[in-house]
């Protein structure tokens, strides 16, 4: 059953950025299951929160009966999208591309519901690594105009700095994998970022040219915080969804801590909150818009890794924001430090276990955290760099601290 409104949902949230033919995109969203898709090229070992803003607007548009397709880029990877970027990539070997590939598609797995007819999943390897050049530029390449694609920001931008012909041919293969889809599923609609247009465009044309058939674009604005940076990146680089690279803790305290500007905005298009709720939490100008930053981190914890890794880092976070307040209260340990100490002498010196092979077993199964960062590698070994701030906070557990400092 289709439920009316997703085009103004996405809207009013803060989503949308814009659409072709968008009076007649909304009707259609309105009457009929829509088939639509967005493309995650496997770049990576992990999909990061950028991706997150992707894969919410995906779900909202299911909860809302249509059907999504998460295109894995196993194709399109090999050679790598320009756009927004001010050098080439660098080309990545198809094992490699394959197994990151598998890792996104179980971590859609979590976030879409793949039951009967709801979603699909697609490879475009599975199609591109099989095209013959001659017969695809033969049929396909011929409604392309070099003229027009040198005008579009993710070719004119790279002229200056140098556009291999390697990476030319990557519009052509991202509007091909829309054609693909269209005469697979009848996908009729491509969604994806803003700097994502040129090349969704270029699919749509061709469905008309090839198909005579209506396509559409939707584009939606990249997430950035209110000084303009680009949203999950953190000190230590990109925010993950393997909680392997970033754990959920990790997650809650860079949610917890953003810009007090960016609360309303992030809360509309990270989390499922009521939109007036968003709002409530996201007005205030006093403390009071700690509150609003708390329901973030845990509503965007719980969604992405589930509730319970959600509850455990909010009484994480509460057990150390609690010391924090209280550090000079907290037990202390002074040290004999001579410019380095290994983490298993640091735990067993300062009472927090009673030998080095307890103090091995806590760190692999990532009982230790140093500053808020859990360290799970035994070798670990702490420099003058930990004591920046003359002292460093070992944590056990959840709630056994240790302040420590130099003699």
């Amino acid at each position: 059953m289709i439920i009316p409104g997703i085009f103004d949902e996405l809207t009013e949230r803060g989503y949308f950025e814009q659409a072709s033919h968008p009076e007649e995109l909304k009707e259609c969203l309105d009457k009929e299951r829509v088939t639509f898709y967005c493309g995650f090229d496997a770049t990576a070992d992990s999909l990061t929160l950028g991706h997150f803003v992707q894969l919410m607007v995906m779900k909202r548009m299911q909860n809302h009966g249509h059907r999504p397709i998460a295109l894995l880029g196993g194709g399109t990877t090999m050679i790598g999208d320009p756009s927004a970027r001010n050098d080439m990539r660098k080309v990545m070997g198809v094992d490699t591309i394959d197994e990151f590939a598998l890792r996104f598609k179980k971590q859609f797995e979590r976030f879409l519901d793949f039951g009967e007819d709801k979603a699909i999943m697609e490879n475009n390897a599975d199609w591109l690594r099989q095209l013959n050049y001659l017969n695809f530029m033969r049929e396909y390449g011929v409604h392309f105009s070099v003229n027009r694609m040198l005008a579009m920001d993710s070719y004119k931008n790279r002229l200056e700095t140098g556009l291999t012909f390697f990476e030319f041919g990557y519009l052509l293969l991202q509007s091909y994998d829309f054609l693909e889809l269209n005469r697979r599923y009848n996908c009729k609609l491509q969604i994806g970022g803003s700097d994502q247009w040129s090349n969704i465009i270029g699919g749509m044309e061709l469905i008309r040219k090839t198909e005579q058939k209506q396509a559409y674009a939707m584009t939606f604005k990249l997430l950035t915080t209110a000084d303009g940076k680009k949203m999950g990146k953190s000190q230590k680089g990109a925010v993950w969804l393997d909680e392997e690279k970033t754990t959920p803790y990790e997650m809650f305290q860079y949610m917890r801590n953003i810009d007090d500007r960016d609360v309303e905005k992030f809360l509309l298009q990270l989390t499922f909150l009521p939109t007036e709720e968003c709002k409530r939490l996201g007005a205030f100008t006093d403390e009071r818009i700690n509150e609003g930053k708390e329901i973030l981190a845990y509503e965007v914890v719980k969604t992405i890794h589930g509730e319970s890794k959600a509850k455990e880092a909010l009484e994480t976070s509460r057990a150390l924001f609690a010391q924090k307040n209280s550090i000079d209260s907290m037990p202390t340990e002074e040290i004999d430090f001579k410019g380095n100490m290994g983490l298993l002498n640091l735990l067993r010196e300062t009472g927090l276990t009673a030998s080095n092979a307890e103090a091995r077993r806590l760190v692999e199964q990532g009982g230790i955290t140093v500053n808020d960062e859990k360290i799970t590698d035994p070798a670990y070994t702490f420099t003058e760099e930990n004591f920046k701030e003359g002292f460093i906070i070992l944590r056990k557990g959840k709630k056994i601290f240790r302040k420590i400092v130099k003699k």
